[in-house]
């Protein structure tokens, strides 16, 4: 099993279905994308090594799971989802699968991935 596979099967229900379906939707939008563990939670970016050029992550705690974008203060967010975080990045919690709306995610992860290959 790879290393992503074992960090979200980890995770107490309802947090592994949030990460495994926000896992499919990150897939689906960035398919170039690779997925890596990096500093104790999986990353998806360009290149083929953990943090090289990250766009997303997937973060566990006890009662959420982060999902942040590294450049998610550069995309566009009318829906005020996004929360600001350190430098660049912005980053929603998430306590179930329901909080998931994959169009919305969908065009967050295009618009970082897009800010990344320009």
């Amino acid at each position: 099993m790879d290393p992503v596979t074992t960090y979200l099967t980890g995770l107490d229900a309802p947090l592994r279905e949030a990460a495994d379906k926000l896992r499919s939707v990150i897939g689906a939008a960035l398919p170039e994308a690779t997925g890596a563990m990096w500093h104790g939670h999986p990353v998806w970016g360009l290149g083929d090594r953990p943090g090289q050029t990250p766009v997303c992550l997937v973060k566990a705690y006890p009662a959420y799971v982060t999902f942040g974008l590294w450049r998610g203060q550069d995309v566009a967010d009318d829906s005020g989802r996004l929360v600001p975080g350190a430098r660049r990045m912005a980053s929603v919690k998430l306590r179930s699968v329901d909080e998931i709306d994959p169009e919305l995610f969908t065009g967050w992860l295009r618009d970082a991935y897009a800010l990344e290959t320009r």
